[in-house]
């Protein structure tokens, strides 16, 4: 099932997904990654949050955080627990918001991804993402889909 996040519930299993799914990928010092942690709690209050748990009151198995410019769904991040990937947990939460975010008239999609993030750039492809660019300063690639029209 898919919710919206929680903050009390929530936010310790979101904190612990980033230090198990996404932070072995990043090339950030020790340093940066803590105030990136001191950080979460006001990057997570800008922008949707969305859960995917078995039940509604369940603890997240996966997250999607994403934010809205103008046209554009940037995708800030998603992560799976390790045993609920291939589950189709991260799929269905890509789902959700690419509608919603066409629902509210974006065009494109775009998203970085760790360089040595193998895994997710396969994910990423298979939805009809693009490699743009790669950014050295971040060592991620950014990464584009087109959206489809609202009808």
């Amino acid at each position: 099932m898919i919710r919206y996040r929680r903050p009390k519930q929530d936010d310790p299993v979101i904190y612990d997904l980033i230090r198990r799914e996404l932070v072995p990928f990043t090339h950030m010092p020790p340093q940066d990654i803590e105030a990136v942690f001191k950080d979460l709690p006001v990057r997570l209050s800008r922008g949707v949050s969305l859960i995917a748990s078995p039940t509604y009151e369940a603890d997240p198995v996966a997250f999607i955080h994403f934010l809205i410019y103008g046209d554009l769904l940037y995708i800030d991040m998603m992560a799976v627990a390790t045993e609920h990937q291939r589950q189709r947990h991260g799929k269905t939460l890509m789902a959700h918001a690419e509608n919603l975010a066409v629902s509210r008239g974006c065009q494109r999609a775009k998203v970085m991804v760790d360089r040595d993030n193998t895994r997710a750039h396969l994910f990423y492809r298979r939805l009809g993402y693009r490699t743009q660019r790669y950014i050295p300063l971040s060592q991620c690639y950014e990464l584009e889909k087109r959206l489809p029209s609202r009808t």
